[in-house]
C-alpha cells in the first residue's frame, strides 16, 4: 500500500516542484516547469524503467526507489549544500 506522504509545510510543495525542476535540469533532464512532476518519466526511461502514466501497480518497489531515489538524492544533496553556502557565508 502506498504511503501517500505529505508535507509537513504544504505551503512548501511550490518551492520543492521548483527545487526538483531546477536540480533535475541541471542533472540534464528535460524538465517542463509547468510540470516538474512529469520528470521522473524521463528519469525511468534513462534508467531502462517502464512507467506507465495510467498507474504503475506493476511496478517493483526496486524500480520506484531507483527513479525515487535518483530524484530525491539529487534533491537532498543541492539543498545539503545551499545549507552549507548559507552558513559559511555568515
Amino acid at each position: 500500500m502506498a504511503r501517500r506522504r505529505r508535507l509537513l509545510v504544504p505551503q512548501a510543495g511550490q518551492g520543492l516542484e521548483q527545487l526538483k525542476s531546477e536540480v533535475m535540469k541541471q542533472a540534464g533532464y528535460r524538465v517542463n516547469p509547468a510540470r516538474p512532476d512529469q520528470v521522473k518519466y524521463e528519469v525511468a526511461n534513462s534508467l531502462g524503467i517502464h512507467m506507465n502514466r495510467d498507474g504503475n501497480g506493476q511496478m517493483t518497489t526496486e524500480d520506484a526507489g531507483k527513479v525515487g531515489g535518483k530524484i530525491g538524492g539529487a534533491m537532498v544533496k543541492e539543498m545539503i549544500q545551499r545549507a552549507k553556502d548559507q552558513l559559511s557565508s555568515r
